[in-house]
């Protein structure tokens, strides 16, 4: 368990990925459990999910790197 934290500090992008799109998965397929979706429909929404996913987190960390940046000049 701590190798899992451990690993979670050192890459929080990843880490925040990875559970920002579980969450967002699992709502997707709760909400669409009922939607008579084939596979490949499925597929291409949990790919599209995840993308979204990793998009909002590198959007929330911009602010981050430009504070970086401005403490490098």
């Amino acid at each position: 368990m701590k190798n899992i934290w451990n690993w979670a500090q050192e890459n929080p992008r990843l880490s925040g990925w990875l559970v920002l799109g579980l969450g967002m998965v699992a709502i997707v397929m709760y909400s669409g459990r009922n939607a008579g979706l084939n596979l490949f429909q499925w597929s291409m929404l949990i790919i599209s999910t995840l993308s979204v996913a990793g998009l909002c987190v590198w959007i929330l960390t911009w602010e981050e790197d430009e504070d970086e940046f401005e403490e490098g000049l």
